[in-house]
């Protein structure tokens, strides 16, 4: 597995946002991201049409968190694709998630 190369990586230290701050910074992301109730979490669920392109953006998602080592949950299906990002280590939402986000937005734009 690799470590978390992004802003200086994830840690224990590593801040968690506001719920305040993370619904500001869910505005500069896609409209379909959406914060959990406890403000930890976003999530973005993904329409598409069949089964191949569900895995396809599966796949998208494990190479960009294989480039950073920051990995996001990820389930799939039939006609879905949908990524959680939380930093487990510092037990909340950080701007690494959000960048990630913000990185995966722009990949499917």
């Amino acid at each position: 597995m690799t470590t978390c190369n992004i802003g200086g990586g994830c840690s224990p230290d590593t801040p968690t946002m506001s719920r305040h701050d993370a619904q500001a910074q869910l505005k500069t992301l896609h409209a379909d991201w959406q914060l959990s109730e406890d403000g930890s979490t976003i999530t973005r669920r993904i329409a598409v049409k069949g089964f191949a392109k569900a895995v396809y953006h599966a796949n998208l998602a494990a190479w960009m968190a294989d480039r950073h080592g920051h990995h996001p949950d990820v389930a799939f299906g039939w006609g879905y694709c949908a990524l959680s990002y939380t930093t487990h280590e510092a037990g909340g939402l950080t701007e690494i998630d959000i960048a990630c986000a913000k990185e995966f937005d722009g990949l499917l734009a």
